[in-house]
This record gives structure tokens, sequence and C-alpha cells, in this order.
């Protein structure tokens, strides 16, 4: 039986076994969970948290479709090891958080409710904002209304005003609309040169079988792609503020074997974000540039000025 509880609001919810997460290949942080997050109370939110609670720099980092704060596991070593905190939510319906199994639960509202009452949860200060894919479609919407965010670390991404990526995300999009059930370990490994199959097995952990995959099959389709569809609002309204009132630090990679959000899409972010630096190109890094994050995450650390810990 997939179904763990009925929520008041979302419906039926399935919660992936805790077993299902043990032992995974380079997995060595600890999970720590809200369960009464407000507009989401009593469904569980799962995010890592390491490094010192009083650290000067918080790295908040997002992940995207269909992974979860598994993709940050070469990166947060870096930053922990500058001295900086790093906190890495998965959003509701992937990774460790409860999944509502009702495919209309999700909405763009319901991901960016849950990142702003996460942060505000979280108290999070002088946050350097780490985004790729949805992190960047969901977390590039906030920094306008949370001055506490001045540092971005963006990698293949958008933001979402009203028009399609291109016509490698019209494939993506109706390739996940035709396959409800998708292999994620699978499709992580054929876009991911340097997975291995233990690493495409730990991604598969979230989902041991269909009735937990609506949170994967919905993200596509919730990109704002139209200009009638939820989030332009607030994607024209960050891209404007990027523009013309970002005073923050930038810096960014581009994954370049990327076919959907690569060096064309992430060019043309760079050009609207106020004083983005020359991107740092990873040749034969794919969507999922994470996984090639060691190097991103020290030059970042380094563009910032944090200092390295020995």
């Amino acid at each position: 039986m997939s179904v763990s509880y009925n929520h008041p609001r979302f419906g039926p919810v399935a919660r992936t076994p805790d077993e299902r997460f043990a032992s995974l290949s380079g997995w060595t942080f600890a999970p720590h969970y809200i369960e009464d997050l407000p507009g989401f109370e009593g469904m569980r939110l799962h995010y890592v948290d390491e490094g010192p609670r009083d650290a000067e720099v918080t790295f908040l980092c997002l992940h995207g479709e269909p992974s979860w704060s598994y993709l940050y596991r070469k990166m947060a070593p870096v930053f922990t090891g500058a001295g900086c905190r790093v906190v890495a939510p998965d959003w509701f319906g992937f990774g460790r958080s409860d999944k509502p199994i009702t495919d209309e639960v999700y909405t763009f509202g319901f991901h960016r409710a849950t990142l702003t009452a996460f942060f505000d949860r979280m108290a999070l200060k002088n946050v350097c904002l780490v985004v790729q894919d949805w992190g960047g479609l969901l977390g590039l919407t906030i920094p306008k209304d949370y001055p506490q965010i001045t540092r971005l670390l963006i990698m293949n991404t958008g933001i979402g005003t009203g028009a399609s990526p291109g016509p490698g995300f019209n494939a993506w999009k109706a390739y996940a609309a035709a396959n409800p059930d998708m292999d994620v370990g699978a499709l992580m490994k054929r876009g991911t040169s340097v997975l291995t199959d233990a690493e495409k097995d730990a991604y598969n952990a979230p989902f041991p079988d269909i009735t937990y995959k609506a949170g994967v099959r919905r993200f596509p389709q919730l990109v704002p792609v139209e200009p009638s569809m939820e989030g332009v609002d607030h994607g024209l309204a960050s891209a404007k503020f990027f523009s013309e009132a970002w005073a923050g630090q930038s810096f960014m990679a581009i994954g370049q074997a990327d076919p959907v959000l690569g060096e064309p899409v992430m060019r043309a972010l760079q050009a609207i974000i106020r004083n983005c630096p020359e991107p740092m190109l990873i040749p034969d890094g794919g969507h999922f540039v994470q996984e090639w994050g060691e190097p991103i995450a020290r030059a970042a650390v380094q563009a910032f000025g944090l200092g390295q810990k020995n």
C-alpha cells in the first residue's frame, strides 16, 4: 500500500520508506524534517542542514526535476569546508519529503509557497541562493522579496516569463507527458555521463512505484511557457528586479552539453542579471551540472571571497 495517510488539504499522501535511503553512494548527510510548515501542516518536509548554524554565509541549494538534494552531495562539502552553512530542502513530491499522490496538487504556487514558508521558518540570513532547473524557476522569483539573499550561484536554469526555452524543452515536456512512470534513475544517467549505477539507484530511491511520481510528472507541465500560465507574473517581476535592482554577487556555471537549458538559454539569463560576470563553462557538463559540481563550488567560493578552511 503506497498511501501513508490522508491530508485534509492535499488528499492521499505517500511517504517513501526510510530504508530506501540507507547506504546511498556518496551520501553522508543526516536527515532533518519539518512537519508543521505553515500552510502545509501535517506533511513532512525533508532538508539537509550541514555546517555551523551561526555561519556568516548560508548556501541554500534548490534542486529541480526529477532530482532531490542528493544532487548537491559533491558541492556541499566545499561550502562547509569554507566555513559556511548548507541548507538543501527536497520539494514536496521529491526526495525524502512527503508526496501527495494527486497530480493536481502540484502547482507553481504550491511549490513557491513551500519555498517562502521554508525560508521564513529557517530564518535564513546572508544567503547564497544555489539554483538549477526548477530550483531556479522557483528560486529566482524570491530575491526581489528577500534582501537576505546576497549572492547567486546559477546553473542551467531560467526564469519563466511566458515563452518556451526552445525545442529541447518542448521535446522533454512531451516525453514526460507520455511517460507517467518514468525511470528517474535511468533518465538521470542518460544525461549525466559521470553517473555510476549506484548513483543512478540513489536518484531512484524516492520513487518505489508510480504512486510516488505525481510531482515528477507535473513539474514539466508547470513551466511558465505561455503568457497566461501561473508564475509568469513572478518571472516578469523577477527579470525586472535582476536587470534593474540586483546588487548582490553572482556566479554562473553552464553545462554546455545540456540540450534543454544549455549555453544559449544561460547566456540570455546572464544578460538579464545585473553585473553577472563571465560564466564558468563545463564542456562535458550535462543538464544536472552539479554532478560536475566540486570544481564549480570551489570556483564560486573563490569568486565570492569566502575563506577556505583546511
